[in-house]
């Protein structure tokens, strides 16, 4: 081990200390600079430094910093959630405010068994998620998760969930299927694990609208998420869509469930609510959950230190007002096409690049040994690990992964870059990806 105290996630090196941020790029101590791709994990939504979110931060601090949510309330939360809700699908009436993802999760899945509790209804229990999914590391959001690879140290102390198959086009529709076809047999799964779990037990089906970290950015095939809104509507299933990662604008919509025509019953959202700010996630609930609380204990059953922070809202809330003024929204989809371009230019050729799949600025390439049969990596070759070290040494963020496939093999990278991200910076991503991916095969 080096010589520090921090806990860090690796305990035989220590990262190089970053000092700095401004735009697209990160500064460590030796003064190199980094272009962020990833957002970090596809956090950093208007890059580093942006003088209108600290000084809002700055204006909150001097006014106040901290009241805990048992006591009062705060301007700036109330403001925060009535710019949240305006903008949120049909029938969102409130948000609760959380630090995280991880904690967003937790919350909505309790929000869901209160709601059913308050509603007469205790006998439903079950969760249903889907396999390789990531819903975060709090106890209760890796019980949903459907990583094997980080459920299995915990697995004897996690909650019962059932896992069915991930929209993963690339790897699981049939030969002869349709898009929609495909997606019209997950959905059929899904209904017979309902009916075989009992449709009066289960308490929500839980999904990324696409998935993220631990996928490669899943996009789902058309009419997949309507199909599941049908199924949870005839089965009383609420549906939880997790867009931690994939929402509040990344995919070029504010939520990317709005792409998909379906409106879910909880929407867990985090990362660019806040862009790395300040620690800041919220769950947006629809006003039948709110009612039946209201109108039953009138009392949510949980609750964290930190939840409503008048700092992380005051963050938040400017992060979303400049997004919105600036248009962004516009931008991320202009710019997702061009990086979409550059990606197919510099990897639709490549013999090891099987998949490049997005929408907006949230980008994953599945990498394999052979493009004919799919077939993955061994994953003692670690090639995501090689691709992240070449193309740091490079100064390029990017954030790869590895058990695409099934919680072991396969390999991605993601990219989720800043929406301020120019053309010229983009085109700068895609080459030294492109550089760093040929360094890390010459070496595997």
């Amino acid at each position: 081990m080096t010589d520090t105290q921090v806990f860090h996630r690796h305990l035989h090196r220590t990262p190089p200390t970053a000092t700095g941020g401004a735009g697209m790029y990160l500064t460590d101590g030796a003064g190199k600079r980094y272009l962020d791709a990833s957002g970090g994990a596809a956090v950093s939504c208007l890059g580093h430094g942006h003088p209108e979110v600290l000084a809002a931060m700055h204006a909150q601090i001097d006014r106040l910093a901290y009241a805990h949510t048992s006591f009062f309330t705060t301007e700036v939360a109330e403001q925060l959630a009535a710019h949240l809700v305006e903008h949120a699908p049909a029938g969102m009436s409130h948000a609760y405010f959380v630090s995280g993802g991880s904690e967003g999760v937790e919350a909505a899945m309790k929000m869901a068994r209160q709601y059913f509790v308050e509603a007469g209804q205790p006998q439903r229990v079950h969760f249903i998620a889907r396999r390789q999914s990531y819903h975060g590391n709090t106890l209760g959001a890796l019980s949903v998760g459907g990583n094997e690879w980080r459920r299995a140290p915990f697995a004897p102390i996690l909650i019962p969930a059932t896992h069915v198959s991930p929209c993963y086009p690339y790897r699981e529709r049939r030969a002869q299927e349709t898009p929609e076809q495909y997606g019209l047999r997950l959905a059929s799964e899904l209904d017979a694990t309902i009916e075989r779990l009992g449709r009066d037990t289960v308490i929500a089906f839980v999904a990324e609208t696409i998935g993220g970290a631990t996928a490669g950015v899943l996009t789902p095939v058309p009419g997949y998420f309507k199909a599941v809104r049908e199924v949870c509507d005839r089965h009383g299933v609420l549906l939880i869509l997790d867009e931690v990662m994939c929402g509040m604008g990344r995919t070029g919509s504010l939520h990317a469930c709005e792409q998909e025509g379906v409106v879910p019953d909880l929407l867990v959202i985090a990362k660019g609510l806040g862009g790395g700010y300040q620690p800041i996630g919220a769950v947006l609930a629809q006003k039948k959950l709110v009612d039946a609380m209201s109108s039953g204990s009138g009392f949510f059953q949980h609750g964290h230190t930190y939840l409503g922070h008048a700092v992380a809202c005051a963050a938040a809330l400017a992060v979303q007002r400049v997004i919105e003024r600036d248009g962004l929204l516009r931008r991320v989809r202009e710019a997702g096409a061009g990086l979409e371009r550059l990606l197919h230019e510099a990897f639709g050729a490549h013999p090891h690049a099987g998949d490049i799949r997005g929408r907006g600025l949230f980008w994953g390439i599945e990498f394999v040994k052979d493009r004919a049969s799919k077939a993955p990596f061994d994953p003692s070759v670690q090639l995501h690990a090689r691709i992240k070290k070449e193309a740091f040494a490079r100064g390029l963020m990017v954030y790869p992964m590895g058990g695409t496939v099934d919680g072991r093999y396969g390999d991605h990278v993601l990219l989720a870059p800043p929406f301020i991200a120019s053309d010229s910076e983009l085109a700068l991503i895609a080459q030294r990806l492109h550089d760093a991916v040929q360094a890390a095969l010459q070496s595997a």
